[in-house]
C-alpha cells in the first residue's frame, strides 16, 4: 500500500507534517512540485495539499478522487479546495489532531471497510442479541471486532458479553459531527481482547442517523468485522445502518406465530437491505427450519437451538460462548463460515 501524499514546498509545513505523521506512526511521500504530485496523485490513499501549492495544482485539472484535504496555516483558500475536490480545509495548528487521525486511519488500513453484519429478531425473545454477541465473540479470536448495540430496549451487548462497561458509549457520541478517527474510536471503547463494544451506558435511547453514519464509517475502517444488534422498530438511524450492512440476519422462531411475526418484520427489512439471511430458532419447533426458510423466501444460514444453562452463564458475566460446544457457539460458527470473507 502506498503511503499518504503531502504536496507542499513550504518547509515549515513539511516540518509540521513530519511531526504529525510520526505521531500517527506512518511515513509520508512528499511532492515538492506539481510534476511529482501528479505522478503520485492517483495511488496515494490520502492526499494532503499545502495551501502554497493548492492554487497551482487546481489549475492542472487534476483527476477527481476521494480523501483530499487542503492544509492552511493562514487564511484558508476555499476556492482552490473546491477546484481540487477536497473534502475539507484543515487549519494548522488548530486541527493538528484531525490530521493525525487521518494519517492514523491510513496506518490502520485506510479505505478498507469491515464486513458488517446486522442481527435482528423476527419477534421478541428469540435470542437475536445473544447470537449477535456470540458471532462477535467468535470472530474476535482471529481479528478486530466491534459489537455495536443499536437496540436500546434490549439487554445490552456489553452485559451479554460480560465486558467491563467503562469507556466510550453512545452518550458521548450523540450529536457529534465530523469525521471520526477509527483509531480514536477503537482506543476509547470498552474491550475484551480484540472485541470492542459500543453500548448505551446511561444515555437517553436516542441517536440520529448522521452520528450513526459517522460512527459506523469509523468502525468499518478500524475493524475487521462489525456486528450490529438492530432493534425491531423503524427509525431513520436503523435504516441507515441496515442499508450499510453487508448482511442482515433475521432470527425467527420455528413456529406458526414465529413465522407470522417474521413476515411482518421482513416487510420493512426488505426496503432497507438487499441481503437478508435467516437464522432459525429451533427450540420447541413446530415448523422445520427449511420449511420456515421457504415460507419466508430467505436463505437459511444457521440454526439456533436451546442451550441448557445459558441464562445462568450470561447472568454471571461469562458470555454466550462459555460453552464452546453449545448451541449458541455452533450457530455463531455457522454464521461466520457462511458469511465471513
Amino acid at each position: 500500500m502506498h503511503p499518504p501524499l503531502l504536496v507542499t514546498d513550504d518547509s515549515d509545513l513539511l516540518d509540521d507534517l513530519v511531526r504529525l505523521s510520526a505521531a500517527a506512526g506512518v511515513a509520508l511521500d512528499v511532492a515538492p512540485d506539481l510534476r511529482t504530485a501528479l505522478r503520485l496523485w492517483a495511488g496515494a490513499p490520502l492526499v494532503l495539499v499545502g495551501q502554497d501549492l493548492a492554487p497551482d495544482l487546481a489549475a492542472q485539472a487534476t483527476p477527481r478522487r476521494g480523501e483530499v484535504f487542503v492544509l492552511a496555516r493562514d487564511e484558508p483558500d476555499f476556492r482552490s479546495a473546491v477546484a481540487l475536490g477536497a473534502r475539507d480545509v484543515l487549519s494548522l495548528p488548530e486541527e493538528d489532531d484531525q490530521v493525525v487521525e487521518l494519517l492514523a486511519d491510513v496506518g490502520d488500513g485506510g479505505a478498507r471497510s469491515a464486513l458488517t453484519i446486522g442481527v435482528t429478531g423476527g419477534s421478541g425473545g428469540v435470542g437475536a442479541t445473544t447470537l449477535a454477541c456470540a458471532v462477535a465473540g467468535a470472530a474476535a479470536r482471529s481479528g478486530r471486532v466491534l459489537a455495536m448495540d443499536l437496540d436500546p430496549w434490549g439487554p445490552g451487548v456489553g452485559r451479554v458479553l460480560g465486558v467491563d462497561p467503562l469507556g466510550l458509549t453512545w452518550r458521548e457520541l450523540v450529536g457529534s459531527r465530523g469525521r471520526l478517527g477509527s483509531r480514536a474510536l477503537r482506543d476509547a471503547l470498552p474491550r475484551q481482547g480484540d472485541l470492542a463494544v459500543l453500548g448505551w451506558g446511561e444515555a437517553d435511547p436516542t441517536v440520529d442517523e448522521v452520528a450513526v453514519r459517522d460512527v459506523l464509517a469509523a468502525a468499518q475502517r478500524g475493524h475487521d468485522l462489525v456486528v450490529v444488534d438492530l432493534p425491531r422498530r423503524e427509525d431513520p438511524w436503523v435504516e441507515e445502518v441496515a442499508g450499510r450492512c453487508d448482511h442482515v440476519l433475521l432470527v425467527a422462531g420455528c413456529s406458526v406465530l414465529g413465522a407470522a411475526s417474521a413476515m411482518r418484520a421482513l416487510a420493512s427489512l426488505r426496503a432497507m437491505s438487499g441481503s437478508i439471511q435467516l437464522v432459525a430458532r429451533t427450540s420447541g419447533r413446530a415448523v422445520p427450519a427449511d420449511v420456515l426458510a421457504s415460507a419466508l423466501d430467505l436463505p437459511l444460514v444457521a440454526c439456533l437451538g436451546q442451550q441448557r444453562g445459558l441464562d445462568e452463564q450470561l447472568d454471571l458475566g461469562l458470555g454466550p460462548l462459555h460453552n464452546p460446544k453449545g448451541a449458541v457457539a455452533r450457530a455463531a460458527a455457522q454464521v461466520l463460515e457462511r458469511l465471513a470473507r
